[in-house]
Protein backbone atom coordinates (compact mmCIF):
# COMPACT_ATOMS: atom_id res chain seq x y z
CA UNK A 1 0.00 0.00 0.00
CA UNK A 2 1.44 3.53 -0.80
CA UNK A 3 1.69 6.54 1.38
CA UNK A 4 -1.89 7.92 1.63
CA UNK A 5 -5.50 7.26 1.21
CA UNK A 6 -8.40 9.10 0.32
CA UNK A 7 -10.35 9.53 2.93
CA UNK A 8 -14.37 11.24 2.02
CA UNK A 9 -12.74 13.92 1.27
CA UNK A 10 -9.38 14.22 2.92
CA UNK A 11 -5.82 12.57 1.63
CA UNK A 12 -4.20 11.27 4.62
CA UNK A 13 -1.77 9.04 6.19
CA UNK A 14 -2.39 5.12 5.71
CA UNK A 15 -1.20 5.09 9.45
CA UNK A 16 -3.66 7.70 10.27
CA UNK A 17 -6.17 6.04 13.03
CA UNK A 18 -9.49 7.51 11.23
CA UNK A 19 -12.32 4.84 11.61
CA UNK A 20 -14.56 3.55 14.15
CA UNK A 21 -15.95 0.04 15.48
CA UNK A 22 -19.55 2.05 15.14
CA UNK A 23 -19.27 2.38 11.65
CA UNK A 24 -21.13 -0.69 11.26
CA UNK A 25 -20.04 -1.11 7.36
CA UNK A 26 -16.63 -2.18 9.24
CA UNK A 27 -17.31 -5.26 11.32
CA UNK A 28 -20.36 -6.76 9.33
CA UNK A 29 -18.45 -6.05 5.37
CA UNK A 30 -21.54 -3.91 4.36
CA UNK A 31 -20.14 -2.10 1.85
CA UNK A 32 -19.38 -2.31 -2.17
CA UNK A 33 -15.68 -2.14 -3.38
CA UNK A 34 -14.05 -2.36 -6.71
CA UNK A 35 -10.47 -2.39 -7.91
CA UNK A 36 -9.62 -0.71 -10.56
CA UNK A 37 -6.15 -0.68 -12.48
CA UNK A 38 -4.82 2.62 -13.38
CA UNK A 39 -2.57 3.47 -16.75
CA UNK A 40 -0.55 6.46 -16.93
CA UNK A 41 -2.68 8.47 -14.34
CA UNK A 42 -6.22 6.95 -15.84
CA UNK A 43 -8.46 4.86 -14.39
CA UNK A 44 -9.51 2.20 -16.80
CA UNK A 45 -12.69 1.68 -17.48
CA UNK A 46 -14.08 3.90 -14.53
CA UNK A 47 -17.47 4.21 -15.73
CA UNK A 48 -17.56 0.43 -15.59
CA UNK A 49 -16.59 0.07 -11.83
CA UNK A 50 -19.15 3.38 -10.80
CA UNK A 51 -21.94 1.55 -12.59
CA UNK A 52 -21.07 -1.70 -10.91
CA UNK A 53 -20.55 -0.42 -7.45
CA UNK A 54 -23.38 1.65 -7.80
CA UNK A 55 -25.61 -1.64 -8.89
CA UNK A 56 -24.06 -3.24 -6.36
CA UNK A 57 -24.82 -0.57 -3.35
CA UNK A 58 -28.66 -0.54 -4.48
CA UNK A 59 -28.90 -4.53 -4.10
CA UNK A 60 -26.75 -4.01 -0.53
CA UNK A 61 -28.96 -1.43 0.82
CA UNK A 62 -25.99 0.36 1.29
CA UNK A 63 -26.00 4.51 0.82
CA UNK A 64 -23.47 5.53 -2.16
CA UNK A 65 -21.83 8.64 -3.25
CA UNK A 66 -24.55 11.20 -5.60
CA UNK A 67 -22.31 11.14 -8.45
CA UNK A 68 -19.44 9.65 -10.66
CA UNK A 69 -17.38 13.17 -11.19
CA UNK A 70 -17.71 13.38 -7.28
CA UNK A 71 -15.80 10.18 -6.16
CA UNK A 72 -13.77 10.02 -9.87
CA UNK A 73 -12.24 13.54 -8.58
CA UNK A 74 -11.43 12.09 -5.15
CA UNK A 75 -9.64 9.16 -6.43
CA UNK A 76 -7.89 11.51 -9.29
CA UNK A 77 -6.35 13.38 -6.04
CA UNK A 78 -4.83 9.83 -4.39
CA UNK A 79 -3.75 9.28 -7.36
CA UNK A 80 -1.65 12.26 -7.89
CA UNK A 81 -0.69 12.74 -3.93
CA UNK A 82 0.96 8.72 -4.05
CA UNK A 83 2.07 9.29 -8.09
CA UNK A 84 0.21 6.48 -8.29
CA UNK A 85 0.07 6.62 -12.13
CA UNK A 86 0.64 3.14 -12.89
CA UNK A 87 -0.63 1.42 -10.23
CA UNK A 88 -3.64 -0.55 -8.69
CA UNK A 89 -6.63 1.29 -6.91
CA UNK A 90 -9.03 -0.29 -4.50
CA UNK A 91 -11.77 1.95 -3.79
CA UNK A 92 -14.41 0.87 -1.03
CA UNK A 93 -18.25 2.77 0.01
CA UNK A 94 -18.65 1.47 3.46
CA UNK A 95 -22.14 1.75 5.38
CA UNK A 96 -21.94 3.79 8.55
CA UNK A 97 -25.46 3.31 10.32
CA UNK A 98 -27.93 1.08 10.54
CA UNK A 99 -28.21 -2.74 12.96
CA UNK A 100 -27.59 -2.89 17.06
CA UNK A 101 -24.20 -2.08 17.41
CA UNK A 102 -24.45 1.69 15.10
CA UNK A 103 -22.27 4.42 17.27
CA UNK A 104 -22.79 7.13 19.17
CA UNK A 105 -22.56 10.88 17.81
CA UNK A 106 -23.50 12.30 14.34
CA UNK A 107 -21.81 9.80 11.39
CA UNK A 108 -22.09 10.54 7.52
CA UNK A 109 -24.20 7.47 6.25
CA UNK A 110 -21.29 6.26 4.06
CA UNK A 111 -17.59 6.35 4.43
CA UNK A 112 -15.64 6.02 0.96
CA UNK A 113 -12.00 4.74 1.69
CA UNK A 114 -9.73 4.19 -0.95
CA UNK A 115 -5.97 3.58 -1.79
CA UNK A 116 -3.09 2.48 -3.98
CA UNK A 117 -0.88 -0.14 -4.50
CA UNK A 118 2.09 -1.40 -6.73
CA UNK A 119 0.81 -3.55 -9.27
CA UNK A 120 0.77 -7.29 -8.29
CA UNK A 121 3.07 -9.70 -10.36
CA UNK A 122 1.07 -12.59 -10.89
CA UNK A 123 3.51 -14.24 -12.90
CA UNK A 124 2.90 -15.80 -16.58
CA UNK A 125 0.78 -18.99 -15.92
CA UNK A 126 -1.89 -20.30 -13.01
CA UNK A 127 -2.34 -23.09 -11.08
CA UNK A 128 -5.91 -24.11 -10.12
CA UNK A 129 -8.09 -26.39 -7.87
CA UNK A 130 -11.52 -26.72 -7.71
CA UNK A 131 -13.97 -25.78 -4.73
CA UNK A 132 -17.50 -27.32 -4.68
CA UNK A 133 -20.22 -25.40 -3.38
CA UNK A 134 -18.39 -22.81 -3.77
CA UNK A 135 -20.06 -19.93 -4.89
CA UNK A 136 -24.33 -20.29 -4.39
CA UNK A 137 -26.36 -19.09 -7.56
CA UNK A 138 -29.48 -18.87 -5.48
CA UNK A 139 -28.61 -16.60 -3.31
CA UNK A 140 -30.17 -13.07 -3.67
CA UNK A 141 -26.84 -11.48 -3.43
CA UNK A 142 -24.81 -13.71 -6.02
CA UNK A 143 -22.78 -11.86 -8.35
CA UNK A 144 -22.31 -8.59 -6.15
CA UNK A 145 -18.83 -7.22 -5.13
CA UNK A 146 -18.93 -6.70 -1.52
CA UNK A 147 -16.88 -6.10 1.26
CA UNK A 148 -17.53 -9.57 2.83
CA UNK A 149 -14.70 -10.86 1.22
CA UNK A 150 -13.43 -12.88 3.59
CA UNK A 151 -14.27 -16.22 2.14
CA UNK A 152 -12.64 -15.43 -0.81
CA UNK A 153 -9.53 -14.81 1.22
CA UNK A 154 -9.56 -17.73 2.98
CA UNK A 155 -9.99 -19.88 0.02
CA UNK A 156 -7.27 -18.25 -1.63
CA UNK A 157 -4.88 -18.52 1.11
CA UNK A 158 -5.87 -22.12 1.26
CA UNK A 159 -5.09 -22.89 -2.55
CA UNK A 160 -1.60 -20.89 -1.93
CA UNK A 161 -0.44 -23.51 1.27
CA UNK A 162 -1.41 -26.23 -1.35
CA UNK A 163 1.12 -24.98 -4.17
CA UNK A 164 -1.88 -23.39 -6.59
CA UNK A 165 -2.34 -19.57 -7.21
CA UNK A 166 -6.31 -19.31 -7.29
CA UNK A 167 -9.08 -21.87 -7.10
CA UNK A 168 -12.28 -22.02 -9.43
CA UNK A 169 -15.46 -21.89 -7.63
CA UNK A 170 -18.17 -24.38 -8.76
CA UNK A 171 -21.38 -23.54 -7.75
CA UNK A 172 -24.12 -25.59 -6.27
CA UNK A 173 -25.36 -27.15 -9.89
CA UNK A 174 -22.01 -27.63 -10.46
CA UNK A 175 -21.06 -25.62 -12.77
CA UNK A 176 -17.59 -23.46 -13.23
CA UNK A 177 -18.86 -20.08 -11.64
CA UNK A 178 -15.59 -18.22 -11.29
CA UNK A 179 -12.05 -17.74 -9.56
CA UNK A 180 -12.17 -15.92 -5.81
CA UNK A 181 -10.85 -12.86 -7.25
CA UNK A 182 -11.18 -13.68 -11.63
CA UNK A 183 -13.36 -14.76 -14.00
CA UNK A 184 -12.61 -17.89 -16.17
CA UNK A 185 -12.73 -17.83 -20.47
CA UNK A 186 -12.37 -21.48 -21.98
CA UNK A 187 -10.81 -21.62 -25.80
CA UNK A 188 -12.79 -24.40 -27.80
CA UNK A 189 -11.28 -23.60 -31.21
CA UNK A 190 -13.10 -20.06 -32.65
CA UNK A 191 -15.35 -19.88 -29.87
CA UNK A 192 -14.52 -18.16 -26.10
CA UNK A 193 -16.98 -19.35 -23.93
CA UNK A 194 -17.05 -18.04 -19.87
CA UNK A 195 -20.10 -19.04 -17.56
CA UNK A 196 -22.95 -16.68 -17.60
CA UNK A 197 -24.01 -14.70 -14.62
CA UNK A 198 -26.38 -16.72 -13.45
CA UNK A 199 -23.52 -19.19 -12.48
CA UNK A 200 -23.33 -17.01 -9.52
CA UNK A 201 -19.78 -15.17 -11.08
CA UNK A 202 -19.28 -11.30 -10.32
CA UNK A 203 -19.78 -9.23 -13.85
CA UNK A 204 -15.62 -8.89 -14.14
CA UNK A 205 -14.90 -5.39 -15.74
CA UNK A 206 -12.61 -7.15 -18.35
CA UNK A 207 -14.80 -10.02 -18.76
CA UNK A 208 -17.26 -7.34 -20.14
CA UNK A 209 -15.19 -5.94 -22.39
CA UNK A 210 -14.49 -9.27 -23.61
CA UNK A 211 -18.11 -9.88 -24.13
CA UNK A 212 -19.35 -6.15 -25.33
CA UNK A 213 -16.78 -4.30 -26.74
CA UNK A 214 -13.33 -5.76 -27.80
CA UNK A 215 -13.77 -7.85 -31.06
CA UNK A 216 -11.25 -9.95 -32.49
CA UNK A 217 -12.06 -11.38 -36.48
CA UNK A 218 -12.22 -14.84 -36.25
CA UNK A 219 -12.92 -15.24 -32.41
CA UNK A 220 -16.26 -14.71 -30.90
CA UNK A 221 -16.91 -14.52 -27.12
CA UNK A 222 -20.28 -15.53 -25.37
CA UNK A 223 -21.83 -17.13 -22.26
CA UNK A 224 -22.29 -20.78 -21.66
CA UNK A 225 -22.84 -23.04 -19.01
CA UNK A 226 -20.06 -24.60 -18.26
CA UNK A 227 -18.77 -27.83 -15.99
CA UNK A 228 -15.22 -29.59 -15.07
CA UNK A 229 -15.84 -31.58 -18.44
CA UNK A 230 -15.67 -28.57 -20.16
CA UNK A 231 -12.40 -27.42 -19.06
CA UNK A 232 -11.29 -30.83 -19.74
CA UNK A 233 -12.08 -30.66 -23.68
CA UNK A 234 -11.04 -27.08 -24.04
CA UNK A 235 -7.89 -25.98 -26.14
CA UNK A 236 -7.18 -23.24 -23.50
CA UNK A 237 -8.06 -22.25 -20.25
CA UNK A 238 -7.60 -18.79 -19.57
CA UNK A 239 -8.68 -16.38 -16.05
CA UNK A 240 -9.33 -12.50 -16.34
CA UNK A 241 -9.44 -9.28 -14.22
CA UNK A 242 -8.45 -5.76 -13.72
CA UNK A 243 -5.50 -6.59 -11.81
CA UNK A 244 -4.04 -9.64 -14.09
CA UNK A 245 -5.66 -9.15 -17.76
CA UNK A 246 -5.11 -12.06 -19.04
CA UNK A 247 -3.39 -15.10 -17.69
CA UNK A 248 -3.10 -19.00 -18.86
CA UNK A 249 -4.12 -21.75 -17.15
CA UNK A 250 -1.53 -24.74 -17.01
CA UNK A 251 -2.95 -27.02 -14.37
CA UNK A 252 -6.14 -27.84 -12.76
CA UNK A 253 -5.86 -29.77 -9.79
CA UNK A 254 -7.87 -33.21 -10.45
CA UNK A 255 -8.54 -32.41 -14.01
CA UNK A 256 -6.71 -32.87 -17.38
CA UNK A 257 -6.47 -29.69 -19.35
CA UNK A 258 -5.11 -28.45 -22.54
CA UNK A 259 -2.37 -25.84 -22.87
CA UNK A 260 -2.33 -24.05 -26.29
CA UNK A 261 -1.56 -20.42 -26.23
CA UNK A 262 -2.68 -19.30 -30.24
CA UNK A 263 -6.31 -17.69 -28.69
CA UNK A 264 -4.61 -16.24 -25.68
CA UNK A 265 -2.17 -14.56 -27.80
CA UNK A 266 -5.02 -12.89 -29.64
CA UNK A 267 -6.87 -11.51 -26.82
CA UNK A 268 -4.04 -10.21 -25.24
CA UNK A 269 -3.05 -8.16 -28.15
CA UNK A 270 -7.02 -7.05 -28.47
CA UNK A 271 -6.99 -6.63 -24.92
CA UNK A 272 -3.78 -4.56 -25.04
CA UNK A 273 -4.77 -2.24 -27.84
CA UNK A 274 -8.19 -1.16 -26.29
CA UNK A 275 -6.68 -0.13 -23.45
CA UNK A 276 -3.99 2.15 -24.90
CA UNK A 277 -6.87 3.73 -27.12
CA UNK A 278 -9.04 4.03 -23.63
CA UNK A 279 -6.25 5.53 -22.07
CA UNK A 280 -5.48 7.87 -25.03
CA UNK A 281 -9.26 8.98 -25.55
CA UNK A 282 -9.39 9.52 -21.71
CA UNK A 283 -6.26 11.95 -21.78
CA UNK A 284 -7.22 14.09 -24.74
CA UNK A 285 -10.41 14.62 -23.03
CA UNK A 286 -8.75 15.96 -19.94
CA UNK A 287 -6.65 18.34 -22.45
CA UNK A 288 -9.78 19.66 -23.69
CA UNK A 289 -11.28 20.40 -20.26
Amino acid sequence: MHRHLLHNDDIRDTGAQDLSAGQVGLLNGWGVFSTIRVYDGVMFAWERHWARMKTDAGRMRVPFPPGEDWLAQRLHRLIEANHAFNATLRVAVIRNRGGMFEGPGPMRDFDVVAFTADVNRWGDTVKLGLVPNGRHAASEFAGTKNLSWSENLALYERAHEQGLDEVILLNERGEVAECTSANVLIVQGSQVWTPPLNSGCLPGVTRALFLEEIRIPGLQVGERTLFPADLEAADEILITSSTREILPVVSVEGLKVRTGRKVLEQLRQAFKAYVESYVASRKRADIRV
